[in-house]
């Protein structure tokens, strides 16, 4: 992880550094006063050099550098910045999780149970067309439906801080419920494909066989082992609801990560982008570790096998 982490953040690295530095102000004091900052943190430098200080000031004095570019956040640190975008891209991502793993699971459970009955085939179309749309037209249909129509949710978030107010966690929902759609339909595809396998399999005759209802062998046996695969793809689809949350954010206005990386990029501030690239590729990796890690605390015949 250590090794791939490295190897993509020095290819972003060299790769923003070949563009040239931009400016985006006026040529007058502001823009000498940062043409000043830029060639007093050495952002002329060789590029090797360059990398080797950036290393040097993030470990040394927690430096990730200034936001140089951006408007809003026009000589402020960006780490500072990250922090202050950070809880409201968490929250809609986490809510999202919240509401599409029980209904994902219990959808998927109900299509095994039901195979090639009308109840799956409806439960199997619906989840083909979630998984094929992208979120986006979800989040133009809920703001259309949800906003405008019935006027269940404002359109955008509000703005502040409180993000656990009531009218807060309303403004929320529109991005919520547009991340949740794909989730859903994930979780069910992967559940109904899990716990089909199971139900036919040799154990689970046994178990009838012994004395145990269709319920009793499919709470007790079933959905046990289903949930051994099942269980880290909710910790991947985490991730990837996660890093595609960037237009979902600037759709909503959600004053997130996904929109600040955006705007980094738009306006080359090379600051931000990498600690943005770097926060993403990160929590990708981690995704990986913690996937792997967690079929052995599910399942202890794994640890047993590796032993």
């Amino acid at each position: 992880m250590i090794m791939t982490f490295l190897i993509i953040i020095i290819i972003c690295f060299v790769l923003i550094k070949l563009l040239p530095i931009v400016i985006n102000v006026p040529i007058g004091k502001d823009y000498n006063l940062i043409l000043a900052q830029l060639q007093g943190r050495g952002y002329f430098d060789p590029i090797p050099v360059q990398f080797f200080n950036y290393i040097k000031r993030i470990f040394l004095f927690g430096d990730f550098g200034y936001s140089y570019n951006l408007p809003s956040f026009r000589n402020q640190p960006v780490w500072d910045v990250f922090v202050t975008r950070l809880p409201p891209t968490v929250l809609i991502n986490v809510y999202s999780s919240l509401v599409a793993v029980p209904i994902g699971i219990v959808l998927g459970i109900a299509a095994a149970l039901k195979k090639n009955k009308w109840q799956d085939h409806v439960i199997s179309t619906g989840v083909m067309i979630f998984i094929s749309v992208p979120s986006f037209v979800y989040a133009f249909l809920v703001q259309y439906l949800f906003c405008s129509v019935l006027r269940w949710f404002p359109i955008t978030m509000d703005a502040g801080f409180d993000y656990f107010n009531s009218h807060m966690f309303l403004s929320m929902m529109p991005a919520v419920i547009s991340l949740s759609f794909g989730s859903i339909a994930g979780y069910a595809r992967g559940t109904r494909a899990e716990l089909t396998e199971v139900l036919t399999s040799e154990y689970m005759l046994l178990a009838r066989t012994k004395g145990l209802t269709r319920r009793q062998a499919t709470v007790r046996h079933a959905l046990r082992n289903a949930m051994v695969p099942i269980f880290p793809s909710i910790v991947g689809e985490f991730v990837a609801v996660l890093s595609g949350s960037l237009i979902i954010e600037k759709i909503f206005s959600i004053p997130g990560v996904g929109g600040l990386y955006l705007n980094a990029i738009n306006y080359k501030d090379y600051d931000m982008f990498m600690l943005l690239s770097a926060f993403y590729i990160l929590i990708g990796l981690a995704a990986g570790i913690v996937i792997d890690l967690s079929y052995g605390f599910i399942d202890p015949r794994i640890r047993m096998g590796a032993k």
